[in-house]
């Protein structure tokens, strides 16, 4: 692979124009396409399949009415008044009036009639009911229907308050772009900048990684022509495009400054950073990708949507970083040359002024770089007492990770949202004067034998249901028109997203199973929450075949890569601390309500239940991707005849500062997301900033080198029998880089110019 990676470096140097012209050209086209085949990101969650989820569809067919979403309008007066009082009475009446006439509406509760008076008397629910699905409604529809909450309150005028929300006006409100993405970008141009000490150099990873992300939002859109796309798969492409991107051109740039810096001509070193780090980058993205779209063993359709979209990003910012950015750097190369001339020309002027303050004695080391210090100090601890910080390690991460055992999932209602949105307001306002139940109703549906009573089963069932504990009330219970299905509305005790509410389903399940022995009717329990609920059930089943999966999949790639027993056992056990970091982390303040506040989360509680899937997927390619620069320098150290001690500690200097720069601009575009309003990616964003940080500082490089320091020598042993049947998978291209090694030392070609040809006319 290395050798073809060579190519298309040197193809991508010297047809420059024409790469940044396709990928210029592919972002106009794709921006073209979404503009006029896009269609509207689908919002909620649906598993076909699911016992909510049939039930749903067979309403659409018995109880139309009933089978679309929903929206609440919640009036309250003042202390001291009553919502039934005449005049109040009169406006709320007007209300149901002028949204019943709202094109879209199928039908508008009087209530009044239905009794949806709180029992102060100072709060009236008025449940709006629509026949289409919540991503199917129009935004006219919903606006007009604001609108008439809007003028009611303005009628009313004696301190009245009016809301509108509900699931139709967005129980989890589309994810949305923040300034939070720029300040994340500010971050990683500074780290950028202080990596490598230049404007043009910390410039083009960024660049490069915003093409891509640009190609992968305008690919998902078009895409929604085909497929239906999840509401949250463009802010997990962007977070991933970002934090990838970046990190992946800095990969490539970093070897090709190294290069510059030694004199190597512009071309001959693109083509080798494409070569040597290109490869390590197709490793980190591949397994990244294979990790996203193993998501389809799940067998969840929107999460497998939202897997293969995010995998795309990643995948585009592979191929951005092995075409797109040698391209730039092409453009650039003269300037970089010039850049590190200048630099090195500074660094031996204060070396000359240092030798002539203070000439060192015989056998006094020279003065060693600040990163060269703090790296080599920073291993020489970590490898000191191997078992200590071994044990360290362990118990650090171990107690971060207690939290995860109490992590909660769910699907975000209203509840999750900021105290300043609409649907917030009306969630609170009806959980104050109803009971939090109100929020999120069950409903139980399902044929009615031919030979009964249909009104009297009704009731009969209803009596059933209403003696359950855990439940409010049982507003409605009626047959369809033909007397061929039942409907009953069940209003609970708890909250939507409580451990009650999961309970009352599992109890009117096995009420179900009674009523169709005695009545013959067979009932399903179904709802936006019953709905879910049962979407968490199927992730968490789903969530342990997965960790299988991705810790499978570690032992197998990283036994190929590194030709080692040990060391993809190793990998594989910091990989699990890392995820019971990131997941503790969330619980911590999801769970525990700890650092809640300053992080923005308004709401604790259930976190999005596809958080630890995504997060699983990200995280493994991340993590393979530090262990890969961290490892496979050591083992070309080690290759080179070098002890396994001074192996560990070469190989860290060398890969160490990138893996660092690298692991902070990854935390911070993820950290930058975390203070957003959208209540699905923040969870996302924590576990994955957390997980990065601690992958990259505590476990990789922490407790890598100290398991290699225990390990010795025999972390590179492997029974013959094994290796002789891997394929190899030369990740970091030593073999094309030793083949070529001697063109290192030959003049660059015509035009092309080197640090060393710009250091000389500098001194003349």
């Amino acid at each position: 692979m290395s050798a073809l990676l060579y190519r298309l470096g040197r193809w991508s140097f010297h047809a420059r124009r024409t790469v940044v012209a396709l990928w210029v050209l592919a972002l106009a086209a794709l921006i073209v396409g979404s503009s006029g085949f896009a269609r509207p990101l689908v919002e909620g969650y649906k598993i076909p399949g699911t016992e909510a989820q049939r039930a749903m569809d067979d309403l659409a067919v018995s109880f139309p009415e009933a089978s679309g979403s929903s929206a609440q309008m919640i009036v309250v007066v003042p202390p001291g008044q009553r919502a039934d009082d005449a005049p109040v009475q009169r406006q709320i009446a007007d209300a149901v009036v002028a949204i019943e006439s709202v094109r879209g509406v199928a039908s508008v509760s009087d209530p009044f009639a239905a009794g949806h008076l709180s029992g102060d008397g100072r709060a009236v629910l008025v449940p709006v009911q629509f026949s289409q699905a919540s991503a199917d409604i129009a935004d006219a529809t919903l606006a007009s229907i604001v609108d008439v909450g809007e003028r009611t309150e303005r009628a009313l005028n004696d301190g009245s308050r009016v809301a509108v929300g509900g699931e139709a006006l967005g129980a989890v409100e589309l994810p949305h772009d923040s300034a939070g993405e720029i300040f994340g970008l500010a971050l990683a141009f500074l780290v950028l900048l202080a990596t490598f000490g230049s404007f043009v150099a910390a410039g083009l990873p960024l660049l490069a990684a915003a093409i891509g992300v640009g190609v992968s939002l305008t690919a998902i859109e078009v895409a929604t022509a085909l497929v239906d796309v999840s509401s949250t798969a463009p802010v997990l492409a962007t977070m991933l495009g970002l934090a990838v991107g970046i990190d992946y051109a800095l990969f490539v740039l970093f070897r090709h400054m190294r290069h510059l810096r030694d004199g190597m001509g512009a071309a001959e070193s693109i083509a080798r950073a494409v070569a040597t780090a290109g490869s390590a980058v197709v490793f980190a993205g591949l397994t990244v990708v294979i990790a996203l779209v193993g998501l389809v063993i799940v067998d969840i359709p929107f999460l497998t949507a939202m897997g293969f979209a995010a995998a795309a990003a990643v995948g585009i910012a592979v191929v951005a970083a092995l075409t797109l950015a040698p391209a730039l750097m092409g453009f650039a190369s003269p300037l970089l040359a010039r850049g590190l001339a200048r630099r090195r020309l500074r660094i031996e002027r204060r070396a000359a002024s240092r030798r002539r303050a203070h000439r060192p004695g015989p056998g006094v080391v020279p003065h060693a770089s600040v990163s060269g210090r703090f790296f080599g100090g920073w291993v020489r601890l970590a490898t000191a007492r191997p078992r200590t910080t071994v044990a360290l390690v362990i118990a650090s991460v171990g107690l971060i990770s207690i939290p995860a055992l109490d992590l909660k999932l769910g699907l975000p209602d209203a509840g999750s949202e900021p105290v300043t949105s609409p649907v917030r307001e009306t969630y609170d306002l009806i959980t104050e004067h109803f009971g939090p139940g109100f929020n999120g109703p069950l409903l139980l549906t399902g044929p009615i034998a031919a030979n009964t009573d249909p009104i009297e089963v009704m009731a009969d069932i209803a009596k059933k249901v209403g003696k359950l504990e855990g439940v409010t009330d049982v507003p409605l219970a009626v047959p369809n028109t033909d007397g061929t299905a039942g409907l009953i509305t069940v209003i609970p005790a708890s909250a939507p997203e409580s451990e009650d509410t999961k309970l009352l389903v599992r109890s009117l399940r096995a009420l179900a199973v009674e009523i169709e022995s005695e009545h013959g009717v067979d009932l399903s329990v179904t709802g936006y929450t019953a709905a879910g609920i049962d979407v968490s059930a199927l992730l968490a089943d789903a969530l342990l075949p997965y960790i299988a999966f991705i810790v499978i999949l570690s032992l197998i790639l990283m036994t190929m890569v590194f030709r080692s027993i040990w060391v993809p056992v190793k990998a594989t056990v910091g990989f699990l601390l890392t995820i019971g970091s990131a997941f503790g982390a969330v619980s911590l303040v999801y769970s525990w309500g700890w650092f809640a506040e300053p992080l923005g989360v308004e709401q604790t509680g259930p976190v999005i239940t596809f958080m630890p899937i995504i997060a699983l997927g990200v995280l493994f390619g991340l993590a393979m991707d530090y262990e890969v620069f961290l490892v496979s320098a050591m083992k070309e150290e080690h290759a080179h005849g070098t002890g396994a001690q001074a192996a560990i500690t070469h190989g860290f200097l060398r890969s160490a500062p990138i893996v660092t720069a690298a692991a902070l601009i990854m935390f911070a575009v993820f950290a930058t997301f975390i203070p957003g309003a959208d209540a699905t990616i923040k969870p996302i964003a924590l576990a994955l900033a957390v997980g990065v940080f601690v992958d990259a500082f505590v476990v990789r490089m922490t407790f890598v080198p100290a398991v290699m320091k225990l390990l010795g020598e025999n972390a590179w042993r492997m029974p013959k029998w094994l290796e002789s049947r891997l394929p190899s998978f030369d990740v970091e291209g030593e073999g094309l880089d030793r083949r070529l090694a001697d063109v290192a030392q030959t003049p660059a070609p015509s035009g092309e110019t080197t640090v060393t040809e710009v250091s000389d006319r500098a001194r003349t």
